[in-house]
């Protein structure tokens, strides 16, 4: 008999689940065709211990009787249960919204425009500036524990509001001290090169010296951060900038992950190739070659459509991506300027409305692959045996194909996190 302090051990069964969704029998990224697949059980239960799977498959409460273990019955209620949404690509971590700049965006003006007048990522810098760390971090804790009602189970998130080496060091802290709070995993990106701050508009070099001379060693020496961002696009940071950039995170540790191909086919998937970037993130401007050469790397491509929804942008060519057999994922990118909410469930229903992913695809894009795209698919982003119990219970739904197609409904009943609700 397994015994534990004079006690046997504790096991939850969640029984009675319509449909078990998101199974992955082996732990790899997706790509192509594959991601229309989506592994699922009918009529299904789930055994937890310590807030990890031990088991699951076909079958009722009652197989689950005796062996050792004092079990605890959760009731699904006929609900479809799925692996929590991993979103691998937020900037949560700011000081104020930004809504004036969204009448802009109505009045015409550019995201370009809006940012050579005051606007955009230098507005957020100049408020998170005369913000104390505390507020920040109280700010973006409440973020989060909306995003995991949500059913976000995973999350990175992004620096890019600070501009020097003061206040990006802020920014860090403040993540990670969401990362000690935080019931998910979380992972830090440095984003230091977001854009020019206007002191060293003129001074490319002395701000990338700052950044590469002090920013990075005071980052490594507090390790705050797991991966190195670089916006490489027209007006912010050039192809030859941003690999040298990640080129210098890469001696410090930091895995790159690039903002690319956002605005123009300006390099930014190319340079991501090239270092060997975990992720490269937007992909609404993209060539031939770019698919043809993202397809043949080890490289996740990470989309984002509700940045391109909220700023009336092209999507990503999810179908030309596909058919060469690139691996996605799908992410929010919350943040305040261009896409200012994390509902992960919008964002898989937009990617099946505006760039024709089939509701699979687009659950795996947004589950697994995500957590590939942070490094944490051993432990989130699908069913599998010692992964987390991070599950969302669905109101009953009578397909997998419902919950995008019900757009502006919330379909969400409960948020399990490491085997408990939230």
């Amino acid at each position: 008999m397994f015994i534990l302090r004079d006690r046997l051990l504790m096991r939850k069964r969640i029984f009675n689940i319509a449909k078990l969704a998101g199974i992955t029998r082996e732990n790899k990224v997706l790509r192509g065709e594959a991601l229309n697949v989506l592994e699922a059980i009918d009529h299904a239960y789930v055994d937890i211990e310590d807030g990890l799977i031990v088991g699951f498959g076909s079958g009722e409460r009652n197989e689950a009787e005796g062996k050792g273990y004092n079990w605890e019955y959760i009731d699904a209620e006929g609900a479809t249960i799925l692996p929590c949404w991993c979103d691998s690509h937020t900037h949560i971590v700011y000081a104020a919204s930004r809504e004036n700049e969204f009448v802009d965006k109505i009045n015409g003006l550019s995201y370009a425009e809006i940012a050579a007048k005051g606007g955009g990522i230098i507005n957020s810098a100049i408020k998170l500036a005369e913000t104390p760390e505390q507020v920040l971090f109280e700010r973006a804790m409440e973020r989060l524990e909306a995003l995991m009602k949500l059913g976000t189970g995973a999350i990175e998130i992004k620096s890019g509001y600070g501009l020097d080496t003061a206040n990006e060091l802020k920014m860090l802290r403040v993540i990670q001290r969401i990362k000690a709070a935080a019931p998910i995993p979380v992972k830090a990106s440095f984003l230091g090169a977001h854009t020019y701050p206007p002191a060293y508009k003129t001074n490319h070099e002395g701000y990338i010296a700052l950044i590469i001379n002090e920013m990075l060693p005071a980052i490594a020496n507090e390790k705050l951060a797991d991966y190195i961002d670089v916006f490489c696009e027209e007006g912010f940071f050039s192809y030859e900038e941003t690999i040298r950039i990640c080129e210098a995170g890469k001696r410090y540790g930091l895995t790159p992950k690039i903002h690319a191909n956002q605005l123009n086919a300006s390099g930014g998937v190319e340079a991501g190739i090239a270092v060997g970037a975990l992720s490269v993130d937007h992909l609404e401007s993209m060539t031939a070659a770019n698919i043809r050469d993202l397809a043949a790397s080890n490289t996740i491509g990470t989309m984002l459509p509700t940045a391109a929804f909220f700023l009336r942008m092209a999507y990503p060519p999810v179908k030309d991506l596909m058919a060469a057999n690139a691996a996605l994922a799908l992410a929010s990118d919350y943040n305040p300027g261009s896409s200012p909410g994390g509902n992960m469930n919008f964002v898989v229903s937009l990617a099946c409305i505006q760039m024709k992913m089939l509701p699979e695809a687009a659950i795996n894009a947004a589950t697994i692959n995500g957590a590939f795209a942070m490094n944490l698919a051993d432990q989130v982003g699908s069913i599998a045996i010692g992964k987390r119990a991070n599950f969302i219970f669905t109101k009953p739904i009578p397909s997998i194909a419902y919950l995008p197609y019900r757009f502006s409904d919330n379909l969400i009943n409960k948020v399990m996190i490491n085997g408990n609700f939230l």
